[in-house]
Protein backbone atom coordinates (compact mmCIF):
# COMPACT_ATOMS: atom_id res chain seq x y z
CA UNK A 1 0.00 0.00 0.00
CA UNK A 2 1.37 3.32 -0.62
CA UNK A 3 1.24 5.98 1.48
CA UNK A 4 2.37 9.67 1.93
CA UNK A 5 4.06 10.09 5.21
CA UNK A 6 3.29 13.22 7.55
CA UNK A 7 6.32 12.93 9.79
CA UNK A 8 9.59 11.49 10.01
CA UNK A 9 9.15 7.59 11.10
CA UNK A 10 12.09 5.98 11.78
CA UNK A 11 13.41 3.02 9.38
CA UNK A 12 10.62 4.41 7.17
CA UNK A 13 11.09 7.56 5.63
CA UNK A 14 11.03 11.23 6.26
CA UNK A 15 7.70 13.63 5.91
CA UNK A 16 6.95 14.01 2.79
CA UNK A 17 7.89 11.09 1.50
CA UNK A 18 5.77 8.38 -0.75
CA UNK A 19 6.73 4.80 0.72
CA UNK A 20 5.24 1.54 0.27
CA UNK A 21 4.14 -0.70 3.52
CA UNK A 22 2.42 -3.26 4.10
CA UNK A 23 -1.60 -2.82 4.32
CA UNK A 24 -1.92 -3.85 8.08
CA UNK A 25 1.05 -1.46 8.66
CA UNK A 26 -0.31 1.24 7.28
CA UNK A 27 -4.07 0.72 8.57
CA UNK A 28 -3.62 -0.30 11.90
CA UNK A 29 -0.68 1.90 12.70
CA UNK A 30 0.49 4.84 10.28
CA UNK A 31 -3.08 6.19 8.96
CA UNK A 32 -4.34 6.45 12.72
CA UNK A 33 -1.28 8.00 14.60
CA UNK A 34 -1.36 10.54 12.04
CA UNK A 35 2.10 9.48 10.60
CA UNK A 36 0.64 9.08 7.27
CA UNK A 37 -2.85 9.69 4.74
CA UNK A 38 -3.12 6.73 1.90
CA UNK A 39 -1.76 7.95 -1.51
CA UNK A 40 -4.58 8.38 -4.04
CA UNK A 41 -4.32 10.13 -6.95
CA UNK A 42 -5.78 12.65 -5.93
CA UNK A 43 -3.52 12.95 -2.37
CA UNK A 44 -0.61 12.69 -4.79
CA UNK A 45 -1.67 15.49 -6.95
CA UNK A 46 -2.21 17.94 -3.87
CA UNK A 47 1.07 16.95 -2.18
CA UNK A 48 3.27 17.62 -5.70
CA UNK A 49 1.44 21.23 -5.18
CA UNK A 50 2.23 21.28 -1.95
CA UNK A 51 6.07 20.47 -2.22
CA UNK A 52 6.20 23.16 -5.09
CA UNK A 53 4.97 25.54 -2.90
CA UNK A 54 6.87 24.72 -0.17
CA UNK A 55 10.09 24.78 -2.33
CA UNK A 56 9.04 28.44 -3.36
CA UNK A 57 9.11 29.57 -0.09
CA UNK A 58 12.23 27.81 1.34
CA UNK A 59 14.39 29.93 -1.73
CA UNK A 60 12.59 33.11 0.19
CA UNK A 61 13.78 31.91 3.73
CA UNK A 62 17.19 30.73 2.46
CA UNK A 63 17.77 34.04 0.38
CA UNK A 64 16.56 36.42 3.60
CA UNK A 65 18.40 34.02 6.03
CA UNK A 66 21.28 34.66 3.61
CA UNK A 67 20.93 38.46 3.98
CA UNK A 68 20.77 38.51 7.17
CA UNK A 69 23.96 36.66 7.33
CA UNK A 70 25.76 39.10 5.39
CA UNK A 71 24.19 42.20 7.70
CA UNK A 72 25.80 40.07 10.78
CA UNK A 73 29.32 40.18 9.31
CA UNK A 74 29.33 43.71 8.64
CA UNK A 75 27.42 44.90 11.87
CA UNK A 76 29.91 44.73 14.69
CA UNK A 77 27.90 45.13 18.06
CA UNK A 78 28.86 47.00 21.17
CA UNK A 79 27.69 44.90 24.78
CA UNK A 80 28.68 47.26 27.87
CA UNK A 81 29.33 45.06 31.00
CA UNK A 82 30.20 46.26 34.89
CA UNK A 83 33.16 46.22 35.45
CA UNK A 84 35.65 45.26 38.32
CA UNK A 85 38.39 47.73 39.31
CA UNK A 86 40.62 45.31 38.52
CA UNK A 87 39.51 45.33 35.14
CA UNK A 88 36.66 41.96 35.50
CA UNK A 89 33.43 41.64 34.61
CA UNK A 90 30.91 41.08 36.67
CA UNK A 91 28.87 37.68 35.89
CA UNK A 92 29.01 37.73 31.94
CA UNK A 93 27.72 38.31 28.73
CA UNK A 94 25.16 36.77 27.52
CA UNK A 95 22.89 35.80 24.59
CA UNK A 96 20.34 37.83 25.88
CA UNK A 97 22.30 41.22 25.63
CA UNK A 98 23.83 40.53 22.58
CA UNK A 99 20.51 39.93 20.77
CA UNK A 100 19.30 43.66 22.39
CA UNK A 101 22.29 45.24 20.76
CA UNK A 102 21.68 43.14 17.51
CA UNK A 103 18.05 44.64 17.51
CA UNK A 104 19.17 47.93 18.51
CA UNK A 105 21.16 47.91 15.30
CA UNK A 106 18.68 47.07 13.57
CA UNK A 107 18.39 43.39 13.28
CA UNK A 108 16.17 40.91 14.85
CA UNK A 109 17.63 38.20 16.11
CA UNK A 110 16.52 35.86 18.50
CA UNK A 111 18.48 34.88 21.37
CA UNK A 112 18.03 31.57 21.34
CA UNK A 113 19.44 31.39 17.56
CA UNK A 114 22.55 32.91 19.61
CA UNK A 115 25.63 30.45 20.51
CA UNK A 116 28.74 31.21 21.95
CA UNK A 117 32.03 29.03 21.97
CA UNK A 118 33.03 29.97 25.70
CA UNK A 119 31.78 32.51 28.34
CA UNK A 120 32.46 36.00 28.03
CA UNK A 121 33.72 37.33 30.81
CA UNK A 122 36.19 39.51 29.89
CA UNK A 123 36.68 42.77 28.26
CA UNK A 124 37.52 42.72 24.12
CA UNK A 125 36.06 41.34 21.14
CA UNK A 126 34.14 38.27 20.36
CA UNK A 127 32.76 35.66 17.88
CA UNK A 128 29.15 34.98 18.38
CA UNK A 129 27.59 32.73 16.07
CA UNK A 130 23.96 33.43 15.26
CA UNK A 131 21.43 30.77 13.42
CA UNK A 132 19.70 32.07 10.56
CA UNK A 133 17.96 29.49 8.74
CA UNK A 134 18.17 25.63 9.71
CA UNK A 135 21.88 25.23 8.02
CA UNK A 136 22.54 29.14 7.06
CA UNK A 137 25.02 30.75 9.82
CA UNK A 138 26.52 33.57 10.50
CA UNK A 139 28.31 35.61 12.77
CA UNK A 140 28.69 38.52 14.33
CA UNK A 141 31.46 40.68 16.06
CA UNK A 142 30.37 41.31 19.84
CA UNK A 143 33.09 43.93 21.17
CA UNK A 144 32.49 44.27 25.42
CA UNK A 145 33.34 47.55 27.04
CA UNK A 146 33.20 49.31 30.54
CA UNK A 147 30.15 51.04 31.48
Amino acid sequence: MEIILKKDVAKLGHADDIVTVATGYAVNYLIPQGYAILATPSAKKIHAENLRQRAHKEAKFRADAEALAAKLAETPVKVSAKVSESGKIFGSVTTAQIAEALVAAGLQVDKKDITLESDIKALGTFEATVKCYKDIKGTVSVEVVAE
